[in-house]
C-alpha cells in the first residue's frame, strides 16, 4: 500500500493523517493533545516523518499504526 501524510503540526490545532494513496481513505488520524503525547512518549518522531530516506518514513507509520491499534483494542476490552 501507498500512503500519503497530510500533517500540519506546528498550528494552535496540530494534526496529522495517514491517507491510503489508492482509495483516499484516512487510515489514522491523530490530533491535538493526542498528537502531543505521542511526541512526548516518543512514539512521534517529526523528523523521521520528513527524512528523504523511505525506510525511517516506512517504520515511522508502521510504529503510529502498531500503537493506535494497540491504544484501540486496550480501550474495546476495557468497556
Amino acid at each position: 500500500m501507498t500512503y500519503f501524510i497530510d500533517a500540519w503540526l506546528d498550528r494552535p490545532q496540530p494534526y496529522l493523517r495517514i491517507i491510503n494513496r489508492l482509495t483516499g481513505h484516512t487510515c489514522l488520524q491523530i490530533e491535538g493533545n493526542e498528537l502531543e503525547k505521542l511526541r512526548e512518549q516518543g512514539i512521534l518522531d517529526i523528523q523521521d516523518l520528513s527524512s528523504p530516506e523511505p525506510s525511517h518514513i516506512k517504520e515511522q507509520i508502521r510504529q503510529l499504526f502498531l500503537f493506535c491499534r494497540g491504544q484501540a483494542a486496550q480501550r474495546t476490552t476495557q468497556q
